[in-house]
């Protein structure tokens, strides 16, 4: 069915579509598309991050549909258009543990009429949902392209009989080192689980506009202070290396520490991977749903519930064809110490195609889009 709101407030090619997919995992999933005409083309299908939406792929959707493909980027549970998921701070996460995004997309496929896709390709948290589908479906997914490093399952404990093992994500148990550093700090995941991270963005003094610009400046090629490398281990002392949009100052907001690297009026001007009337898209959605929704994303990884979801999977790799694509001021290639390494040598077993895109931070298909659809029309030739 096709939508008949103005998704995108008219910055949309008009092959570019917007759908609604009702009834799908308990969701109504709205997704844009092209290359919806015409009888069995391989469909791809794009899965966006935080914080972003399907609008997110505007341009790649259109030029990648017209290399022969049915292109759908869908809103996730938590983001955008799509409804039917809880937008509170709530204690049950498990409609957001990962092999429920999972089943959200699995379902969508499905729905659309199709038993095979072509590529699952995800970005920021899209690419953990694209890398998951691909690890637990191989059958219905033909290859992958992650652009965030996907690390698969934690092994299992071993020798535990006769010992009580209690659960704590990295991401909470190095707080109090941050936090005792000279200069007190907070890794951002910790942030985005309290309750007052949703509040804090979307009542930020600024506003929402100046929000998400700053955010999105702050972590793009733009920002000429990204120049990111790998980090030693996961401790204070190296975490605190990397910017304060991953390691905050402990007593800042998100909206805070953004704030303070507001691009000039000069560089918002010529910022032309992310126009003011493009900007305008994110403030009317995330203005009208909040950042709840993402934010459970962040509570749900980091809980004993989804980790043990996912212990079904220890010691699975992936078996399809993979390929990796991010920004090289992109510093989410290194935030985890030693996960692109697991990623290429112990997770997939056939990734031999990795690109790191010059003048791209974080936003690399935003930013850099005609040269991460060379990269995805290549890789796409080769293993379909």
């Amino acid at each position: 069915m096709q939508s008949e709101d103005n998704y995108g407030n008219g910055t949309l090619p008009s092959q570019i579509r917007s759908n609604i997919c009702k009834g799908v995992n308990g969701l109504d999933i709205h997704y844009l598309e092209a290359g919806f005409k015409g009888k069995d083309k391989p469909l791809i299908v794009l899965l966006h991050g935080f914080p972003e939406l399907s609008y997110s792929w505007r341009k790649i959707i259109l030029p990648l549909s017209e290399s022969g493909y049915h292109v759908v980027a869908p809103d996730q549970r938590g983001f955008g258009a799509t409804t039917g998921w809880d937008n509170s701070y709530v204690s049950d996460l498990s409609s957001y543990y990962q092999v429920n995004l999972v089943r959200d997309i699995l379902g969508f496929v499905s729905a659309l009429g199709y038993k095979k896709v072509a590529s699952v390709i995800g970005h920021d948290s899209g690419a953990a949902v694209a890398g998951w589908s691909a690890l637990i479906r191989p059958d219905i997914y033909n290859s992958v392209v992650l652009m965030t490093p996907f690390t698969g399952a934690s092994t299992l404990p071993i020798d535990t009989s006769k010992k009580l093992s209690i659960y704590k994500d990295p991401v909470d148990t190095i707080s109090e080192d941050l936090a005792a550093l000279p200069r007190a700090r907070k890794h951002y995941q910790h942030y985005y689980r309290t309750r007052m991270a949703n509040s804090d963005i979307t009542n930020s003094k600024d506003g929402l506009a100046a929000f998400i610009r700053a955010y999105y400046h702050h972590k793009s090629a733009d920002w000429e202070n990204n120049d990111p490398f790998p980090l030693a281990s996961w401790t204070a002392e190296e975490l605190a290396k990397m910017p304060t949009y991953y390691i905050m100052d402990l007593n800042d907001t998100m909206a805070e520490a953004v704030a303070k690297h507001m691009p000039t009026s000069q560089e918002i001007s010529s910022c032309q991977w992310l126009r003011e009337d493009e900007l305008q898209v994110y403030v009317s959605e995330y203005g009208r749903t909040g950042f709840q929704g993402g934010l459970n994303w962040y509570r749900s990884g980091g809980s004993e519930g989804n980790k043990r979801a996912l212990e079904l999977f220890s010691g699975m790799k992936m078996q399809v064809p993979a390929m990796f694509v991010a920004g090289r001021q992109d510093w989410g290639i290194y935030q985890r110490p030693g996960a692109i390494d697991r990623m290429k040598e112990e997770v997939c077993t056939s990734m031999d195609n990795m690109h790191l895109v010059d003048n791209a931070g974080h936003w690399v298909q935003q930013e850099q889009p005609e040269a991460v659809l060379k990269h995805l029309v290549s890789f796409l030739a080769e293993v379909n």
